[in-house]
């Protein structure tokens, strides 16, 4: 079955850096576009930054400048580089795949918590 793993996340003091990695297994990884979710506590899941198959990156612009995602198909891993952290990007951080051109993801992992301390 499908799985997607995150990891990479912790605590963090503000201005500094975590990279996220997100591992999937039980697809075609080249096959799926890629992103990056967070939801903050009371708060709903929000949008982060996507990589499309081609490579093509999109960026919610609260992390623009900021944070950096990537993939690396022949390690079926995305990541999500963070820098100049902020106490407001605390959140859990989720991974999905999705295939297509549409909103929807097809998948989703666990989450990982990031926490970041001012």
């Amino acid at each position: 079955q499908v799985q997607l793993v995150e990891s990479g996340g912790g605590l963090v003091q503000a201005g500094g850096s975590l990279r996220l990695s997100c591992a999937a297994s039980g697809l075609t990884f080249s096959n799926y576009a890629m992103g990056w979710f967070r939801q903050a506590p009371g708060k709903e899941r929000a949008f982060v930054a996507a990589i499309t198959r081609s490579g093509g990156t999109y960026y919610a612009d609260s992390v623009k400048g900021r944070f950096t995602i990537s993939r690396d198909n022949a390690k079926n891993t995305v990541y999500l580089q963070m820098n100049s952290l902020k106490p407001e990007d605390t959140a859990i951080y989720y991974c999905g795949a999705k295939m297509g051109g549409g909103s929807t993801y097809n998948y989703w992992g666990q989450g990982t918590q990031v926490t970041v301390s001012s």
